[in-house]
This record gives structure tokens, sequence and C-alpha cells, in this order.
């Protein structure tokens, strides 16, 4: 796509044709072995063996230190996955985008072009999602009961935060832990964020038209999650914490974006081109 170079991260090889179909960079991670037609987080200065913690940050990791300089300048940058797709315009929302989707329409729903209403903005993000609505069935699920008792009102009212969301669902008081560690000049304005929003970006999602931008937040991000190593280590078991990193930088990307930049919100499709065979 002219001035567009879109990421798609898979954990599948048979999903190539798919992304390449769609004209975006394929991106191979996590175990399986990818031909060399996939970019991978495997090569040159890389971490990939913290992928089962970080997620997708493995291959942000690699772009940052190995290809971000081969990009051209004022040239967008985005990043989307097998299952997760950046829709083609905004007339729709997220929901309404997923409910509608299915296999002879998806690329015509897909993001194939810059779109003119990105012209103000220097970083896009995913569509927030509400967090405050939590059935009782899924913090029990997720052993989350020590959060409600420490926040019976939030739960009462079912009127909880992003903290009180994390809490529940990655355990309780552990963004605490990591925000003493955040770097000092964010420290107290992502703890009002967390504390004061009741939506975030979800997904770790975004697009982004400046080297210079994505940088900072490069050098932002993993120099927080290298210390929040010191703190929770590598020792993890259970799903909702052994991705920690990767859930403590999917409440800061929006955050720190917000902050930073002119950001606009854009709507993604759910759909997972991974089980669903689709017809180009």
């Amino acid at each position: 796509m002219k001035n567009l170079k879109m990421f798609c991260l898979s954990l599948y090889s048979h999903t190539l044709q798919n992304i390449k179909k769609l004209k975006y960079v394929p991106v191979g991670l996590g175990e399986e072995n990818f031909s060399s037609e996939w970019f991978s987080d495997k090569t040159k200065k890389n971490i990939s063996y913290k992928n089962r913690y970080y997620g997708e940050y493995t291959f942000h990791y690699w772009l940052w230190k190995n290809y971000l300089d081969k990009i051209p300048d004022n040239n967008w940058v985005g990043f989307c996955t097998y299952r997760r797709y950046w829709a083609n315009n905004n007339n729709l929302n997220s929901e309404q985008l997923t409910k509608k989707v299915n296999n002879k329409n998806f690329q015509s729903l897909v993001l194939n072009k810059i779109n003119s209403k990105w012209k103000d903005y220097d970083v896009i993000l995913g569509e927030e999602k509400f967090v405050n609505k939590i059935k009782f069935m899924k913090i029990i699920k997720n052993g989350g009961l020590l959060s409600i008792l420490k926040n019976v009102k939030a739960f009462i009212k079912n009127d909880g935060n992003i903290k009180f969301h994390f809490d529940v669902f990655h355990g309780n008081g552990i963004i605490d832990k990591a925000i003493k560690v955040l770097d000092i000049k964010e420290r107290d304005d992502f703890r009002h964020y967390i504390n004061s929003n009741k939506s975030f970006t979800r997904d770790n999602l975004f697009m982004c038209k400046s080297k210079k931008i994505l940088n900072l937040y490069y050098k932002s991000i993993f120099s927080w999650l290298n210390r929040c190593e010191n703190i929770f280590g590598f020792n993890l078991h259970k799903w909702h914490q052994i991705r920690i990193y990767g859930f403590l930088a999917e409440r800061y990307v929006g955050y720190w974006f917000k902050k930073y930049t002119n950001s606009i919100e854009w709507p993604i499709i759910f759909f997972d081109t991974h089980k669903n065979k689709v017809k180009f």
C-alpha cells in the first residue's frame, strides 16, 4: 500500500496467502517454523525468547532495533494480527463490523489505503472498549475475588475502571507495583489514567506516521517493561499472568500516544483467518 507499511502478525504459517493478498507484511511469531517470506523476531538484535511473556512486543523490539531506520520518513507504519484487522472506514464501529464480516466481504471491509480522515493525525489507535461491566462468573474464573473485596463499591455499581479490571484479571496490586518503576515523569499521570478511565485501547494495535514518535514510544515502553522484569520475572504459570508484560503495554499504549500525539480512534474487525478460509 502506498505510504503505509502494515505488519500483520501471525502464529500460523498457513495464513501467509491471506496476508500477502492484502498487501500486508507477514510477521511470524511464536514457536512455529516460518519460511523466508516472513519477517521474524528471531534474527539480529532480538528478545524473541521473551515472546511467551511479551507477546507482539518482541516484534516491536526487533523493529525498533533493526528496521525502523529503513522505513521512509512520513510513511505510516501499522500493526494488525491474523485475527484483528483495521477497518477501511469508520462508518461502523468495531462491534458492528465484527458482526457483519464474513468470508466473502472480508477484503472489502479491511483497510487497503490511507484514509483521508487521518490527515491531521499522527497516530491511529484502536477503538476503545469499556471494562466497567464485568460478569461475576468471569471474575470467579480469573481469581478476582480479592479485588472485589478491596473494592466492593465498584463491583456493586458495576462501575469499575482500568485499574479494577486489571486487578481482577491479572492479579490484585500487580499494576500498582509496575507503576512504581515507571519513568517518574509518567507515574502520576498514568496512575490517574488507570484510575479515572473505564475504557482503554485494546489488543496493542496502532498506526503511526512518525519514526521519531515511534522511537520515543519504544524507548518509554521497553525501559519500563525491562524494569518490571525485576519485579515479576519469568516464573509465571497462569495464562492471565504469563503474558503480563503484554498486558501492561496494552494499558500503556493508549495513554502514551494520547498524551504526546494527536491521535484518533479507529474501528478494528475481529475475524480469525486461521480458522476461516477467506476467498479473495
